[in-house]
């Protein structure tokens, strides 16, 4: 069975989710707030005769017409970062502000983390960390050709993420775009699914609700975390949150997304999840011409001055 089948319960219409699934991903940058803005992009692909178009919901976005982002003039200046159009939502839900302290718990190779230090204006704390050497190297030479200067880069393993070496002990906002099935990626990845299983599924959602938890125990209350993934299956996404809801002090937000999108699933096969899931975020192939994507946005109780909203 196609993985990809499981799914048409939740995905309003079948058949353009299927032939989204099966059509090339646009080639898509994403400005660099700390070295250029908008405008200066779009004067620059002008020049050099790159054809684009600009997304309708955020002026920072382009999709390219033919040419991979590598090979843009703007790109090898640090002016834009090759990022796939809906991944560009975790970073904006999050939210951060100048000065705050800002964890990824899962940062390499360093998309959304270096768009988290452009909304932060390159000022504060943020920590990118991964498990991972070989995408370590690769998130510090994203961070250095895009000119971020406020990145700690760290390697642990999220789920028992320690703050020891630190001189606050509590995060303002953190990121946790986790680790997963990747059945959103099969645009780009058309192999994504070859070795698609369920146990697999049930194996990284272990390791997700560990990820998640640490995170809501390291935000300051009323602090803000992000829970994102780029697969479908409820088992990594709603019912991820529900563990987490369960065990922790939190809730989830009502967040409006600029792309459209699903609300999150109450039910899924013989599970019943928390009502809370329903606020999460949907965004399948067809709704946006994007890959597959799962966001919720968190706000961590206590009753500590709120950040999350």
């Amino acid at each position: 069975m196609n993985p990809l089948d499981r799914y048409a319960p939740l995905v309003g219409d079948e058949a353009a989710f299927r032939a989204a699934c099966e059509r090339p991903l646009p080639s898509v940058v994403r400005t660099n707030s700390i070295r250029a803005d908008p405008a200066r992009v779009a004067r620059a692909f002008d020049e050099e005769g790159t054809g684009y178009e600009r997304a309708d919901w955020h002026d920072g976005v382009f999709r390219l017409e033919g040419r991979s982002p590598g090979t843009t003039w703007p790109y090898t200046h640090g002016w834009v970062h090759g990022q796939e159009e809906v991944s560009a939502l975790p970073a904006l839900a999050l939210d951060p502000r100048p000065g705050e302290r800002v964890l990824d718990t899962c940062a390499a190779p360093g998309s959304k983390t270096s768009q988290l230090a452009g909304l932060m204006e390159d000022r504060g704390t943020l920590v990118g960390n991964d498990t991972n050497l070989g995408r370590i190297s690769a998130l510090r030479h994203n961070a250095e050709r895009l000119g971020v200067t406020n990145l700690v880069v760290d390697h642990q393993d999220a789920r028992n993420y320690s703050l020891n070496g630190f001189d606050f002990d509590e995060f303002d906002r953190v990121l946790v775009d986790a680790p997963c099935s990747c059945e959103g990626t099969v645009r780009k990845n058309p192999d994504a699914l070859d070795a698609w299983t369920l146990d697999h599924v049930r194996r990284v959602a272990g390791i997700q609700k560990g990820i998640l938890r640490r995170a809501v125990q390291a935000t300051r209350p009323g602090g803000a975390v992000i829970y994102s993934t780029c697969t479908f299956a409820p088992e990594e996404n709603e019912a991820v949150l529900d563990h987490v809801l369960a065990e922790e002090d939190c809730e989830v937000l009502e967040w409006d997304s600029p792309l459209e999108s699903a609300p999150g699933v109450t039910e899924w096969e013989d599970e019943t999840y928390d009502p809370q899931v329903r606020r999460a975020t949907r965004v399948y192939p067809h709704l946006n011409d994007t890959g597959g994507f799962f966001l919720a946005k968190l706000r961590v109780g206590g009753g500590g001055e709120g950040v999350a909203g």
